[in-house]
């Protein structure tokens, strides 16, 4: 890599870090990214059950953890947590919830694709929407897989949020054709400012195409994980999510390209 290229990718991680603490002040207000009932809280501890297995007090690192809201469900499900995010305004959310819950989280600032962590320390790692932000998924996977324990477990969930689905291309056409939507304001929407952030970022980093399931594999298997899964039933969740978002919205939300991979080191 050439020190241009490490200069950009420099800058471009420090636009990441802070479109994300700008975030943080709404960032609970969202479905999809806060957990508004008990069958989406139940949702999401029966997928990290099937894929983590118990916890029993196994140490867990919840990367760009945010505001938290998955490090107090594995917290839930006795998993020793460290939750790890570069954004200060997220950390200083998730600590406040862990004090209003009397719960002893350690929430570190720090960048999740260059840990600092030491070798072998974590029987699991967790990561909810964050790599298709990675500037270098690569080298992201290969800290990943370092700070693991032999048999560790590592469980992303994320998605292909840049192509849209075969039903947010009908969707769109027939709001177009006939005003199908109104002018109802979407749940996760933003201010026009952000929004350009949000796409000028997206065009940078690696997944600019869409993170696609088995492009994260290939990456996965080049750093050393094996026993992969994909699991692509995530309805529970997109279920529970439709609750409290726009009705096609919801829908649209259920026919995109999401899942979770399970790898192991």
């Amino acid at each position: 890599m050439s020190d241009a290229d490490t200069l950009s990718n420099f800058d471009l991680r420090e636009e990441i870090k802070e479109y994300w603490g700008k975030r943080a002040e709404t960032f609970d207000s969202q479905p999809g990214h806060e957990i508004f009932s008990t069958e989406e809280h139940t949702a999401w501890k029966d997928l990290f059950r099937k894929h983590l297995g118990a916890g029993n007090s196994r140490s867990v690192l919840d990367l760009a953890s945010g505001t938290g809201v998955i490090s107090h469900l594995l917290d839930d499900l006795n998993f020793d947590v460290t939750g790890m995010d570069w954004a200060e305004p997220m950390l200083a959310k998730a600590r406040e919830k862990a004090k209003a819950r009397g719960r002893k989280i350690r929430f570190l600032l720090g960048d999740a694709e260059r840990t600092m962590e030491p070798a072998g320390s974590y029987d699991a790692i967790t990561c909810r929407h964050l790599v298709w932000t990675l500037v270098d998924p690569a080298s992201a996977f290969a800290e990943w897989h370092r700070v693991l324990k032999p048999e560790g477990r590592l469980l992303i969930v994320d998605g292909d949020f840049v192509n849209p689905s075969w039903f947010a291309r009908l969707l769109s056409s027939l709001s177009q054709a006939r005003g199908l939507l109104g002018n109802r304001p979407q749940a996760d929407a933003k201010p026009a400012a952000m929004m350009e952030t949000h796409r000028s970022i997206l065009s940078r980093v690696h997944f600019s195409n869409g993170a696609r399931a088995e492009a994260v594999v290939e990456l996965l298997r080049e750093a050393g994980f094996g026993q992969i899964v994909v699991d692509t039933d995530l309805k529970a969740i997109h279920k529970a999510q439709r609750r409290h978002l726009p009705f096609f919205k919801g829908l649209e939300r259920a026919t995109q390209h999401r899942y979770a991979i399970r790898a192991v080191k």
